[in-house]
């Protein structure tokens, strides 16, 4: 009896994962993906930030960041949407799953951001100052 426990014990396996240390070509594309993401929102942060402050409105216009965070932000959205549209598995089969979901996330709230900026900016602007 004891060795029928033993033999059913070595004949189970436990289910094949993904090395979390092995950053394998399935990881990397969407990783990079989701930091161009990240930094996107950040600049779209940034730039947020920038438009709600009056005292920074003429130094903003010269470090207009809003095609870069345009352009990063629909590129961490698509590139994302393509690497989740061709991986294999779920979340942690090391597929990128998660990195390209974190990549079309930070990408929408990039542009996000970046309209919110735009529309906190036009509106500010064109009060014409008075008070």
């Amino acid at each position: 009896m004891i060795t029928a426990g033993i033999d059913h014990i070595a004949l189970t396996t436990p289910p094949t994962t993904a090395a979390i240390t092995i950053m394998g070509s399935g990881r990397l594309g969407p990783t990079i993906t989701a930091l161009l993401g990240l930094a996107a929102a950040v600049l779209g942060a940034r730039a947020f930030v920038r438009a709600r402050r009056p005292d920074d409105r003429l130094s903003s216009d010269a470090r207009d960041h809003r095609p870069t965070i345009l352009v990063l932000g629909t590129s961490a959205v698509l590139l994302g949407g393509l690497f989740l549209a061709s991986a294999d598995g779920g979340p942690g089969t090391g597929n990128g799953v998660a990195g390209s979901a974190a990549a079309i996330v930070l990408g929408f709230v990039a542009i996000g951001l970046d309209r919110f900026a735009a529309m906190h900016r036009s509106h500010s602007s064109g009060s014409g100052g008075a008070t």
